[in-house]
């Protein structure tokens, strides 16, 4: 049974993996304020441009299809991610991979050094690992289900990936990642706040939340993860912005 959900994880992985036919980028962000602005350890945020990009943010209702860690610069001085790509697995890709899409970077706040080695080291050394195909099955099941289910119910039909500790989703990666180090992401609260003798309340209890339940947008939304912006960052003045005067024959990029 593991053999055939491979086999057709495998198809629809190839089906899946093609890019729409039209992508409109937002982002006026350039390549070397992208890669100026990342850290090793910083999350990358990708908007993607395929069909499983498309069935993954409608699953989640967020912009954000898929997450990866930047590592560093290499020696020829590009920098790179460490990601679990759907062909290939858990790879090393250049930050220009991402160059024309939607990104946003999201940096984990006061990790300690010595835990910002470990969390990148954690996710280097699962490069090889494949990708969980069980994912996309369970990504059709739940945006197809056969027999028809009601959309209330259908969450609880879909399991984030197989568990196999071989292969890894893009998400599970990281969240496996940083909770190597007990670094929250969106933990739950174990127990609920209650007051002592002297009427002070005690801080809740937190447990982790299990790092095969994790998306892209959760890194997104976390409150533990700073939302870093290199377009308004440094001597940023919106005074120096030339608009495109009405009237004018240029046009939009986007229009193209």
């Amino acid at each position: 049974m593991n053999f055939v959900f491979q086999r057709l994880g495998l198809r629809l992985a190839r089906f899946l993996s093609q890019p729409r036919s039209h992508y409109e980028r937002f982002s006026v962000l350039s390549q070397a304020q992208l890669d100026d602005a990342l850290r090793p350890g910083d999350l990358l945020l990708v908007e993607g441009n395929s069909r499983i990009s498309t069935a993954i943010k409608y699953l989640t209702q967020s912009t954000w299809s898929h997450v990866c860690m930047f590592v560093g610069k290499g020696a020829d001085g590009e920098g790179f991610v460490i990601e679990a790509d759907l062909a290939e697995g858990v790879i090393r890709s250049p930050l220009g991979k991402y160059a024309n899409c939607n990104t946003r970077i999201c940096r984990p706040v006061n990790l300690t050094e010595p835990d910002r080695l470990a969390t990148l080291q954690y996710a280097l050394d699962r490069e090889g690992l494949r990708y969980d195909t069980q994912n996309i099955v369970d990504l059709v099941r739940y945006l197809l289900p056969m027999p028809p289910v009601p959309t209330r119910y259908r969450r609880r039909l879909m399991e984030l990936g197989s568990g196999d500790p071989t292969m890894a989703i893009c998400s599970t990666l990281i969240a496996q990642a940083f909770q190597s180090v007990k670094y929250p992401i969106i933990p739950h609260e174990a127990s609920a706040n209650q007051s002592n003798s002297s009427g002070e309340y005690a801080a809740a209890l937190l447990k982790p939340k299990h790092y095969s339940h994790f998306t892209p947008r959760d890194f997104d939304l976390s409150p533990y993860f700073e939302i870093v912006k290199p377009t308004i960052q440094g001597d940023f003045d919106y005074k120096k912005i030339q608009w495109v005067k009405p009237g004018s024959a240029l046009r939009d990029s986007n229009d193209d």
